[in-house]
């Protein structure tokens, strides 16, 4: 069982940054690929960015260039920098993870149905 814990949500104004962090509880975190998503009320859980074992990166077309995905092995740690934040942004931001074969190049899972394990959330308000 992995567990994660996301931090580093809050209230800022457009055009602001928010770093937010993912902490995993797994030893195995390196064989995981990570990802963010996102989730505004009254709307559908959206994925936002994700992160393999190996570092290849995908983000969704409105993130792209504004936002930032990374981890650190030796912290079991993943993060999402936000830059250039705009009101639409606004959501609960979730970090989840799945297991996946180290060694083996595989693409970045982009859907909320290919993740296992899933963080409590955390909010992030951009005002205009």
């Amino acid at each position: 069982q992995v567990q994660l814990v996301e931090s580093g949500g809050g209230l800022v104004q457009a055009g602001a940054s928010l770093r937010l962090t993912c902490a995993a509880s797994t030893r195995t975190f390196f064989c995981y690929t990570i990802g963010w998503f996102r989730q505004a009320p009254g709307k559908e859980r959206d994925f936002v960015a994700a992160i393999t074992w190996s570092g290849t990166t995908l983000y969704r077309d409105s993130v792209k260039g504004r936002f930032t995905i990374s981890r650190d092995i030796a912290k079991n740690t993943a993060y999402l920098q936000m830059d250039s934040l705009k009101p639409e942004d606004t959501a609960v931001y979730y970090c989840a993870a799945v297991s996946s074969p180290c060694g083996i190049d595989v693409p970045p899972a982009d859907s909320y149905a290919k993740y296992d394990y899933w963080g409590q959330g955390t909010q992030a308000t951009v005002s205009t």
